[in-house]
Formats: structure tokens, sequence, C-alpha cells
């Protein structure tokens, strides 16, 4: 969805802090809107009129990304499996897969919520993939949480700072950090096909039976 900056800053100066959580928080449960924009627009709306506070301002974006996030995480952990389930043999995706998947999730699931919000496709969607890949509850939360905090501090205190440029500058950190997670998810690549059987054996192990029988149980 594509919204002009204008109109998201007008959108701010009528609806407040509120415009700012619901946005962010809609995009954080894996709706396409311009949640990092209408942050940084409120951000520098707070800083060039004064009429927002942009303490609040990073508090309406902490609360809205966490709040988005779970419900992200809740949708994906009550239905993603279902249908990985049903329809996952056509892109094929057997219970295999999604035992590897869930393994990886259970000992890197920190670092893709926490890193990912700063990555525009992975701020939307990695809460639903550790939903789907059955994260635990309680460590999602905490890296959910500080990610938002850390996410909209950086881009909010940025925002107020630095005024319009923001929007180039931390722009350009966001490509830096996406050049950055693609360089490593091919690094990763390669190491997991290097040690697939050994991950699939651990997946295995750390998953024992049938896959529906570790569905909706928090593992730590």
């Amino acid at each position: 969805m594509h919204f002009h900056f204008h109109d998201l800053q007008q959108l701010v100066a009528t609806y407040g802090y509120w415009a700012v959580m619901i946005v962010v928080a809609l995009e954080s449960f894996g709706i396409p809107l311009p949640g990092e924009t209408i942050l940084l627009a409120a951000a520098i709306y707070a800083g060039t009129t004064h009429e927002l506070d942009i303490a609040l301002v990073i508090a309406s974006a902490s609360a809205g990304a966490a709040i988005g996030g779970s419900g992200g995480y809740w949708i994906g952990r009550e239905f993603g499996y279902e249908l990985l389930l049903r329809y996952g043999r056509y892109i094929h995706l057997d219970q295999t897969k999604m035992k590897l998947g869930m393994y990886l999730f259970l000992r890197y699931g920190g670092t893709v919520v926490f890193f990912g919000r700063f990555v525009a496709f992975l701020r939307a969607f990695a809460s639903l993939l550790a939903g789907i890949n059955q994260m635990n509850w309680g460590r999602f939360s905490i890296f959910n949480v500080a990610g938002a905090v850390a996410w909209a501090t950086a881009f909010g205190l940025g925002g107020y700072v630095f005024g319009k440029e923001a929007h180039r500058l931390l722009s350009t950190v966001g490509l830096i950090i996406l050049i950055a997670v693609i360089a490593l998810a091919i690094v990763g690549f390669m190491i997991f096909r290097r040690n697939h059987a050994r991950l699939v054996a651990e997946a295995d192990e750390a998953f024992p039976g049938p896959l529906h029988h570790h569905i909706g149980k928090d593992r730590t």
C-alpha cells in the first residue's frame, strides 16, 4: 500500500499517537502498511511543531509494534500448522522440513524476531513465522518487546533529531542491515546445506515422533 509522506503527516496531525500505534500494529500483524514511515512522520512532526511529545511517539510505536507482533505470532501459532499441513505438499514442505524449521526457530528465533524489526519484509512477517514455527511464547515476548522498543527508539529519535533528512539516513541504515541480513542468509544457507543431515537428526531428536504431538506446547 502506497502512502505519501504528507498524507501520513496529516494523519498524525489529526489522530496523533493513536495513528502511530494503530498503523505500526497493523504492519507488525502482517498487513503491508508504512509503519516505519508513519513513525518518522510523527517524530519529525514532534520535532518541528512540538505538538506531540517524542517520548509518547516512541511509546506509541513500541506498544503498536509489540501488540501487532503478538497478534501475528498468535495467528501463526493457531492456524499456521494446519495450513502448512493442508497445503504444504504444494510447496514440497513435509513434516521433516517443518520439524527443521521449528528447530531452527528454537535455536535462532530470538535473533530473527529482534533484528527482523529493522528490516521491512521481516518486520511484517517475523512474528508470524515465529508463531508458525511454535517458538516459545515467553522467549518470543522478550525479543518482540525488546525489538519493538529498540526500533521505535532508534527511528523515533532519528526523526526527531535529524528531521526530514532522517528518512534518507535511516533508509540507508535499513538498506545496510538488509544487505547484511542477505549476506548472512547466504552464508547460513551454505552452512545449512553442509550440515543438513546433522540438523535434521537434531531436529528429530528435539521433536521426536509425530509433529502434531509438539504443536501448541510451550518449549524452553
